[in-house]
């Protein structure tokens, strides 16, 4: 039986724009050779809200500062299982939409596991995702990505 660790997280869908997100590549330190894609957030701190916690993982892992009420509300949210560094999670984790022109990412906000952990980052289209053979989280990305883009009114 596995047992699992608890975690509440947020995660920023940052899209520039030309609908493209933003993602990391990172691996697992405990599986080298598992390679895949991610959006920027991560784990709350104890007492930390949704928001405000987004808002602090944009900012150490992508340089963009915002404060949390300009965030709004979650977009999507999900639970999900997975092994990391030798550990299974439960994470519970909301997921918040950014728009910006375009952005600079500054990754020197990154703390040891991260800079031990991602290898690079790169901006996704929707189609682009479809199309690729590499792993990247979540899953259902495209199709999150298509419903936030149409509720504005664009894809």
């Amino acid at each position: 039986m596995t047992t699992f660790t608890p975690r509440r997280a947020a995660r920023v869908l940052l899209i520039d724009s030309a609908d493209r997100v933003l993602l990391f590549q990172g691996t697992d330190p405990a599986r080298p050779e598992h390679r895949y894609w991610f959006t920027p957030g991560g784990g709350l701190d104890s007492g930390e809200s949704s928001a405000a916690g987004a808002a602090r993982e944009l900012a150490e892992e992508t340089g963009l500062r915002l404060a949390a009420d300009e965030l709004g509300e979650p977009v999507w949210q999900q639970v999900v299982e997975f092994p990391f560094d030798g550990r299974w999670y439960r994470q519970e984790q909301e997921f918040f939409l950014v728009r910006v022109p375009s952005w600079e990412v500054d990754t020197t906000g990154f703390d040891e596991v991260e800079r031990a952990s991602v290898h690079g980052h790169r901006w996704w289209t929707v189609e682009e995702l479809d199309r690729t053979s590499e792993r990247y989280y979540p899953d259902e990305l495209p199709t999150v990505l298509r419903r936030v883009l149409v509720g504005e009114g664009r894809c």
